[in-house]
């Protein structure tokens, strides 16, 4: 058995709508496929945003455990982080750290974070 890298991260949000309009239609990802969320008549969204990188927006349910889980962060690869940022600003995010040259170690890179619809932190990680 061999793992192959991750297939999705899912991630709970309070507005499922909002939250795939942002990721698709403000950061240019693709609704690859939707499902419903058994018979709460909520969808579930897979959204592609580039590289094999696949985000799963999941409605909040009921539950202690869905209703307080939350990723730290996700970071998403890309070449240009200031673009990025800007393309997310425009879509609605708001700015949690702007864009900035930094070594992590010995790797040179530009990162940016910013708070999505439901704050989440979505992270722009450029190697430089």
């Amino acid at each position: 058995m061999i793992f192959n890298g991750f297939h999705h991260i899912g991630l709970l949000v309070q507005d499922a709508e909002k939250s795939k309009d942002f990721y698709v239609n403000g950061l240019g990802g693709k609704e690859i496929f939707s499902f419903p969320m058994g018979d709460s008549g909520k969808s579930i969204y897979l959204v592609d945003l580039g590289g094999n990188s696949v985000l799963e927006i999941i409605p909040r349910g009921n539950g202690e455990e869905e209703a307080n889980a939350r990723w730290a962060h996700i970071a998403l690869r890309t070449d240009d982080s200031k673009a990025a940022y800007d393309m997310a600003m425009k879509a609605g995010a708001q700015t949690r750290m702007e864009p900035r040259e930094t070594n992590l170690g010995t790797m040179a890179v530009t990162i940016s974070f910013v708070y999505g619809p439901d704050k989440e932190v979505i992270e722009f990680f450029q190697v430089m």
